[in-house]
């Protein structure tokens, strides 16, 4: 007897247009058919990529990195013993550089934040139960598309650049969509407890959600509610580091 295919094998692929409208109106069906066709991990980075490239660029020539670049150094507690003329002078040169690592950074770092997510969660959902059916080009496939609320959040933040002053953007915190956003920023509030408002976020959680969706329908064996925690442990490890690297070293 011909086995019958499976659901998601016998279901029409999705193009790269559907899977992506997919991610946001329909998650569970664009996440089967990206965990039952791995492939063209590559165009949400490239959208990804853009978007940040793109926020660089406004902000470079919208705000600019002086003013950024001052207010942090003038708030390190290194920069207390470093004499005036060397501090203007560190300052200055590092709002000339601040783009290019701005431009490198998003070019480097979004690749390496999949693969980094990827692994991660593999490891996790192997932990969790999630068996044969999940393994590493799945997990970097999905969660390249799962990181695409960064998308929305890039140009939100790019509009929130060109309707308000200048001066006023903040770019520790450009939307308002976190708990960040009813505090002071630092030196008016504690670095490690903005740090870690600033990651309780409603674009994390987005994000989160879909890796769970994915993990769930890549893993036939792991229930969304396992797929949430195995999503959710490494990600509050993860901020918790961060947030105090923030509150000892920035």
């Amino acid at each position: 007897m011909t086995p019958q295919p499976s659901a998601e094998n016998a279901a029409p692929p999705l193009g790269e247009v559907g899977r992506i409208t997919g991610v946001f109106i329909d998650p569970k069906k664009a996440f089967t058919d990206i965990a039952a066709r791995p492939r063209n991990w590559f165009v949400p980075l490239i959208l990804l990529i853009l978007a940040a490239l793109a926020f660089t660029y406004t902000y470079t020539t919208r705000v600019g990195w002086e003013g950024y670049i001052r207010k942090t150094m003038e708030n390190s507690s290194r920069a207390q013993n470093v004499p005036a003329d060397q501090l203007e002078t560190q300052i200055q040169t590092g709002a000339k550089i601040a783009p290019i690592f701005g431009y490198v950074g998003s070019l480097v770092f979004i690749p390496i934040a999949a693969l980094a997510i990827g692994g991660v969660l593999l490891l996790t959902g192997k932990m969790m139960g999630a068996g044969e059916s999940l393994n590493f080009k799945k997990m970097f496939t999905i969660s390249a598309y799962a990181m695409l609320p960064g998308l929305i959040s890039s140009i939100m933040a790019i509009i929130v650049m060109f309707t308000k002053n200048p001066d006023e953007f903040n770019l520790q915190n450009p939307l308002i969509f976190n708990l960040g956003a009813l505090m002071e920023p630092p030196p008016n509030s504690g670095k490690f407890l903005y740090s870690l408002a600033t990651s309780i976020d409603l674009f994390s959680f987005w994000t989160i959600l879909l890796l769970a969706t994915g993990i769930s329908v890549a893993a036939r064996k792991l229930p969304f509610s396992k797929a949430i925690v195995a999503v959710v442990l490494p990600w509050a490890i993860y901020v918790l580091i961060k947030s105090a690297w923030a509150g000892a070293f920035s």
